[in-house]
């Protein structure tokens, strides 16, 4: 058997199931380009899409609900300067992409853009290969998805009887895009994505708290196996529990230690958000004009990598065409890039760095996250904790709001332990950390060497639009951290 090499593959699935069936070809695709660059543009593309997606819900040891859904559909985009006109259509075929071709050609054509020639001859745009192109639905059938939700429930009441209540949930999708664009580059992507979660809830002398665990990732249903799917569940039923025994927190300034891995997701918001392009050009980040200045303290390194195999974030090409990359936003405490998509990394004279992302067919692309993490340093966990005075250990964190223009951010420690002289004393609960993101990374006097991802459970949103991503970091210890309690 000859095959094709992966990413010709992959233009031929999405040619398959979103060009072929619906009478369209490179002909149909070239005559909308063409009607778009009759007016003066800079930069135009189509974005096509399919997705199938199913989803499974495990609630009092029954599995209740079920769903099941597909979407299709292109969006056509023209870019002028600053401006850019936008239309997408449900339906797939010549007349409507067509339709939408004329519509955002109304774009107006003022001062120095340029009218670009939509290119004769097509290529194929370099990619990555990060995953399989399965599709994950099918990795199971529907009784082994019951049954995988059943083993969860089963096995998290069996941890402890003060389980009380469990819930589950599987999700799977296969989402196939292609991207032609006006220099001829035509790239597409098949994207497997899954995830299973649970909720916990424990019970004890008329208390009751909860714990949550899960995870997921580019591929199969077949990667949750039981050695996996115990580890979720020990993480729900251990916070679970752990959280039964918590006490109020203490409020203050303080030392605070971060766990490694989804606490990461404090660096996500605090300053993950504020390196993206389209705040820095608009001037509106904290970090906004500081190139090449200590924005950390040394030792402080952060990547955005959407190279990752098989990761949740991670990305074969970004969602106008680009091969995904590993870029290098902090080292060693020195401000090195922002993440850009194709119109802000344009207006500021730079390349795009693989980080433009939409939702869906129907939104424009932004520059958004991939997997964003901290390098690990050399100190140890165990090192780390016992250095504390009188502080506050938080091993993992719920929702969160982070004021782009300041940094300012306020985080919420859904698990957390109180220390004090090196020890861990007691969980507490209603801790909330309150700070500045640029701030934040010039007080990090440790770093750990346990560098971890995310399970596998993020979701990022952005002016409405959300997208899979990842998180991580090593443990780390920031100083004068300040920390809202009830305490």
């Amino acid at each position: 058997m000859i095959s094709r090499e992966p990413t010709i593959e992959r233009l031929a699935i999405a040619e398959a199931l979103m060009l072929q069936p619906f009478g369209l070809g490179e002909s149909a695709i070239s005559k909308a380009l063409a009607t778009i660059a009759e007016h003066r543009i800079d930069d135009a593309d189509l974005y096509f899409q399919t997705t199938r997606h199913e989803g499974w819900s495990l609630e009092e040891g029954i599995v209740k609900s079920g769903s099941f859904s597909i979407d299709q559909g292109v969006g056509v985009r023209a870019v002028s300067g600053e401006k850019t006109a936008f239309a997408y259509s449900d339906e797939l075929s010549e007349e409507s992409l067509l339709d939408a071709a004329r519509t955002v050609r109304t774009i107006a054509a003022a001062g120095q853009q340029r009218r670009i020639k939509v290119a004769r001859r097509t290529h194929v745009a370099a990619s990555r290969v990060l995953y399989a192109p399965t599709d994950p639905i099918g990795t199971l059938d529907s009784n082994q998805k019951v049954a995988l939700l059943e083993r969860v429930e089963k096995l998290a009441r069996a941890k402890d009887p003060r389980i009380v209540q469990v819930m589950a949930g599987l999700a799977a999708e296969y989402d196939v895009v292609m991207v032609a664009r006006a220099d001829g580059s035509r790239a597409a992507d098949v994207r497997p994505l899954v995830r299973l979660s649970l909720t916990v809830i424990a019970e004890q002398d008329g208390r009751r708290e909860m714990g949550t665990g899960g995870g997921g990732g580019r591929f199969g249903l077949g990667f949750f196996q039981d050695a996996v799917i115990e580890s979720y569940v020990n993480h729900a039923v251990n916070a679970a529990l752990t959280n039964l025994e918590s006490r109020p927190a203490r409020a203050g300034e303080m030392t605070v230690v971060l766990g490694p891995g989804w606490p990461g997701v404090l660096l996500h918001e605090a300053v993950g958000h504020g390196l993206e392009g389209d705040f820095n050009r608009k001037g509106s980040s904290t970090f906004a004009g500081r190139m090449g200045q200590r924005v950390a303290a040394k030792g402080v390194t952060v990547l955005d990598d959407g190279t990752l195999a098989d990761r949740r974030g991670s990305l074969n090409i970004d969602d106008e065409g680009h091969a995904s990359q590993r870029n290098v936003l902090i080292e060693d405490g020195i401000l090195k890039g922002y993440l850009q998509d194709s119109l802000n990394a344009r207006l500021m004279g730079v390349k795009p760095t693989g980080n433009g992302r939409r939702e869906s067919y129907a939104h424009l692309p932004m520059p958004r996250m991939t997997n964003t993490y901290m390098l690990a340093g050399t100190r140890t966990r165990e090192e780390i904790v016992a250095s504390i005075e009188r502080g506050l250990y938080a091993t993992n964190f719920g929702g969160g709001q982070v004021d782009i223009t300041s940094g300012k951010f306020v985080f919420s420690a859904n698990e957390a332990f109180w220390v004090e002289k090196g020890k861990i004393l007691y969980p507490v609960k209603g801790a909330t950390i309150v700070g500045s993101g640029p701030e934040a990374l010039k007080r990090v006097s440790m770093i750990g060497n346990d560098l971890e991802l995310d399970t596998g459970v993020g979701v990022c949103g952005k002016e409405g639009q959300s997208v899979p991503v990842g998180v991580g970091q090593p443990t780390l210890r920031i100083e004068r951290l300040t920390v809202g309690g009830t305490a």
